[in-house]
């Protein structure tokens, strides 16, 4: 209950630090195969060894049908093959707009239109199979925008050229190459302090993924208990039963909360010595303490529920813990719910998982204040007395109540 929630969150926050760092950090391993005749192609590479975004192989000499397998004895994330005609059909792809420009502008008449340019430039972009297609978008799109710059310089050329004059100023190119618009990534937090990384994400996430898997030793304590007649005897005591069950939620309410202490005393403590971001506490500590004590009572109502409706061991233990990792899934601890279709978002919303995990996100992620945190709070409140309720009314029902 302890140990390997915290194996589980040390992993999956490495991981996923790893994740960001290959994205954000390290260099992706690129092979350049140019067979273009042309000048642009080796431009094209120039701008890509000078982007600092790749560690770039050049070997020309492959040919094209070898590139697949290539990338993969060389062991390359992405591979971009550069055909024999790419400089001609961009130049005349460049030419051709530029003469739409030209007669538009009524500068110029009868555009004698290059047929290259009826033919778009294309070059071959191969990637791992095991690369996430999301990534080797992200990765053609940044090829894509080099492309752009070398589109845009030709175009100016031409232009220049079709009024009559030599050439473009240099210092015209260079701005075009290097004035871009520059894009500030701003996260929206009330707090301006906190910074998402992947412990705030992960650590709170896989903290409520453990509490919840309680239902395999409660739900299964109470079944136990049932069958082997614990609960007769316990009515024996001079005390009202629902003492016996307040008992039990207060041990396991005490447990979920020294999961949440040890897993977030790593993450605060141990992480920085592991090379990962440390987690940073909420500047809202009682309203965090809120959401612990909510996330914890419906992790323990959860598995009370589950205890009284099963009626052997194996069904507590199996029904148990496949519905938290369905609820899990569904909640945005395995997939975020952004990505989700809109009716797995509208389901999302009867989750327990998710609601817990909206909480500390907003905590964590968003320096919530308490008008949204009593918001998240209400259908977590909600969950707790039905699954109470549904405890209550099965005992009452077995005469054990």
């Amino acid at each position: 209950m302890f140990l390997l929630p915290l194996v589980l969150v040390l992993i999956i926050t490495i991981v996923q630090d790893s994740a960001f760092k290959r994205v954000n950090e390290n260099k992706v391993s690129l092979l350049i195969v140019n067979h273009d005749k042309g000048e642009l192609g080796n431009q094209l590479t120039v701008l890509l060894k000078k982007s600092g975004l790749f560690d770039l192989e050049t070997d020309n000499t492959i040919p094209a049908e070898q590139v697949k397998k290539e990338l993969l004895n060389r062991n390359k994330l992405i591979a971009v093959l550069i055909p024999l005609d790419f400089s001609v059909k961009l130049n005349g792809k460049a030419n051709k707009i530029c003469n739409l420009i030209m007669e538009e502008l009524q500068l110029k008449n009868n555009t004698s239109l290059n047929n290259n340019g009826d033919q778009p430039p294309s070059i071959s972009v191969y990637y791992d199979p095991v690369l996430q297609e999301n990534y080797s978008y992200s990765i053609t799109n940044a090829i894509y925008s080099y492309l752009n710059v070398i589109e845009n310089s030709l175009m100016i050329d031409d232009l220049y050229k079709t009024m009559g004059f030599n050439a473009p100023p240099e210092k015209l190119k260079e701005t075009m190459e290097t004035n871009r618009v520059n894009i500030i990534r701003i996260p929206a937090t009330i707090n301006n302090d906190i910074i998402p990384n992947s412990t705030q994400h992960n650590v709170p996430a896989w903290t409520i993924f453990a509490m919840f898997f309680m239902v395999i030793s409660l739900g299964s304590n109470i079944v136990k208990e049932r069958i082997n007649g614990s609960f007769i005897r316990l009515k024996t005591m001079p005390v009202h039963f629902s003492l016996v069950l307040f008992s039990k939620l207060i041990i396991y309410l005490a447990a979920s909360i020294i999961q949440v202490i040890i897993i977030f005393s790593v993450g605060i403590f141990l992480f920085p010595y592991l090379h990962l971001p440390q987690l940073i506490l909420p500047s809202n500590f009682v309203a965090f303490c809120l959401v612990v004590l909510l996330s914890a009572m419906a992790a323990v109502s959860y598995a009370l529920m589950i205890g009284s409706l099963a009626k052997t061991q194996e069904q507590a233990n199996g029904f148990g813990s496949v519905s938290i990792i369905i609820f899990a899934a569904l909640g945005g601890i395995l997939v975020p719910t952004f990505v989700m279709p809109d009716y797995l978002k509208f389901i999302s919303n009867f989750s327990p998982l998710h609601w817990c995990l909206e909480g500390f996100y907003t905590l964590f992620l968003k320096g919530g204040d308490w008008i949204l945190i009593l918001k998240i709070m209400v259908p977590l409140l909600i969950f707790i007395l039905f699954c109470q309720s549904v405890v209550l009314i099965k005992l009452k029902m077995e005469r054990i109540l």
